[in-house]
């Protein structure tokens, strides 16, 4: 009984300070504050100060800002229009033509951002008018750079990673390991629905493009010299073990000035508002972190964690069964949070469920991420979706009924990792890198 009235207590004060508009953050806080006041006799302001600090002093999260501004000094670089002009001379006579550059330049910018919102901004603010001036169907349009975008939480560098390795205490370059060859496989996807609807769909008829040489193929291909660089740069060393993922990160912000230097992007005014932007995302997390980690602890002295895997176990429910259990629950979580806060809010309670059915937390991790990416397409409170909004000007309903394809081969991704766990585990159990 105590278990039930800790559940329901908790959920009655989250509810209640997260409808009254209090940040995440602070609303974890808020709940992990009367847990503490109601079940244990620990002073409530000294359990909190100490737990904040610990959560807040890792080394490894130190990789989060760094990542973060790299994306934000690349986001403000004329990136997007260079990787439009390399990449539309190889992909424009696939099957689906153009149309493809929406998911290959997502897949390339997310190995350089980590952030799905950036991601979907950086390449849609070039392609969207391009692919429009070609006559390509708009839900196409809309569609593929929702679902493209949120490969900013799976590929490496990707801050959603990094905050669920951070959460359970796991390599963080493992993780990001476990994520390239699930996003390129999902990316492939992406493109394979797109060739297969532009062969079938009777609405498909954009304007031929005009045929261009080997040669100067190859010579709008340097384009995309800088950013293959600079993904070789960071994700290269830590896979040789040059550097852990906190000093890559290092690297990559040192790569991305250095790239927007020469680009002639970076001013004073522009080195500001990236610097800026990454610090307002940075706390953010931060901030969400800190309170979840106050709220496991809170959580732990009412043994409600425990207690719940408990009963999960009682239930005998089989790998798959438990699985189905959290990927519905993620989803329906998903309508209401974003991603990263759908990791952190969950964890303390997941966690002892997973570890006692003996899934491995790496490829667990991958499957929480494909997941999430759902929540970035999945109204009401999907990001991909508003910012979508704010660059097309369409209706929401419009939005979401072009991204539902994204949302069905996602959920078939799932399965794929079930049914194949290699997919996600093969390339963290060779790494060669640093261990975190």
């Amino acid at each position: 009984m105590t278990e039930i009235y800790a559940i329901t207590l908790f959920l009655i004060v989250l509810f209640f300070l997260l409808g009254t508009g209090v940040w995440v953050g602070l609303a974890l806080m808020g709940v992990a504050w009367v847990g503490m006041e109601l079940f244990t006799t620990r002073p409530v302001g000294d359990a909190m100060i100490t737990t904040i600090w610990a959560s807040s002093s890792s080394w490894t999260l130190t990789a989060l800002p760094l990542f973060v501004w790299m994306g934000e000094i690349l986001y403000r670089t004329r990136l997007s229009q260079d990787m439009f002009r390399g990449l539309s001379p190889w992909l424009a006579k696939l099957p689906g033509g153009l149309v493809h550059t929406n998911i290959v330049g997502c897949t390339v910018f997310a190995a350089v951002s980590g952030s799905s919102a950036a991601t979907l901004t950086t390449v849609g603010k070039m392609s969207i008018p391009e692919l429009r001036a070609r006559n390509y169907p708009e839900k196409m349009i809309i569609g593929t750079l929702a679902g493209a975008a949120t490969l900013g939480l799976m590929i490496p560098p990707s801050l959603a990673l990094i905050v669920y390795g951070v959460t359970v205490n796991e390599s963080i370059t493992k993780l990001f390991f476990a994520g390239v060859m699930p996003g390129l496989l999902l990316a492939l996807m992406f493109m394979g629905y797109v060739a297969i609807t532009s062969k079938l769909s009777k609405d498909w008829n954009p304007d031929v493009e005009t045929d261009m040489s080997f040669a100067d193929k190859l010579r709008n291909s340097r384009f995309l010299l800088p950013v293959f660089a600079l993904i070789s740069v960071v994700i290269g060393s830590m896979y040789l073990g040059f550097a852990t993922a906190t000093e890559a990160a290092a690297i990559g912000v040192i790569g991305s000035l250095t790239l927007a230097l020469f680009q002639g992007s970076l001013n004073w005014h522009s080195f500001r508002e990236s610097l800026m932007g990454a610090m307002r995302t940075s706390a953010m997390i931060a901030l969400i972190l800190a309170g979840a980690a106050f709220l496991k602890l809170s959580m732990g002295f009412t043994g409600l964690p425990r207690a719940l895997a408990d009963g999960i176990a009682a239930m005998e429910l089989s790998r798959f069964e438990l699985l189905m259990a959290l990927l519905v629950f993620y989803i329906v979580l998903g309508m209401f949070l974003d991603g990263i806060s759908s990791v952190v809010l969950t964890m303390a309670v997941v966690e002892p469920m997973v570890r006692g059915a003996g899934i491995d937390l790496i490829w667990f991790g991958i499957f929480v991420v494909v997941v999430v990416e759902m929540a970035q397409i999945t109204p009401p409170i999907g990001f991909n979706l508003f910012v979508l909004q704010g660059m097309t000007n369409h209706e929401m309903g419009y939005i979401t009924k072009a991204a539902l394809p994204m949302f069905a081969i996602m959920v078939f991704m799932v399965f794929v990792l079930i049914w194949f766990p290699e997919v996600a585990t093969w390339l963290p159990e060779n790494l060669r890198g640093a261990p975190v």
